[in-house]
């Protein structure tokens, strides 16, 4: 079960920070590129969030 929160937990972080980084980039008036990279910064910390979430649910 623990596996299965884990993925579940990452991949909605993941996509959550992605569409966060996503917002702040475009406004801050960045452009695509600075969208991008704000996207892919994002999604690194939703996965550090979705993990750190997972095991703080398995206690």
């Amino acid at each position: 079960m623990l596996r299965l929160m884990m993925k579940l937990s990452i991949f909605v972080g993941m996509m959550a920070g992605s569409y966060i980084g996503w917002y702040l980039g475009d406004a801050l008036g960045w452009g695509f590129w600075g969208a991008f990279i704000l996207s892919g910064v994002g999604s690194i910390g939703g996965v550090f969030a979705g993990w750190k979430l997972a095991l703080r649910l398995d206690r």
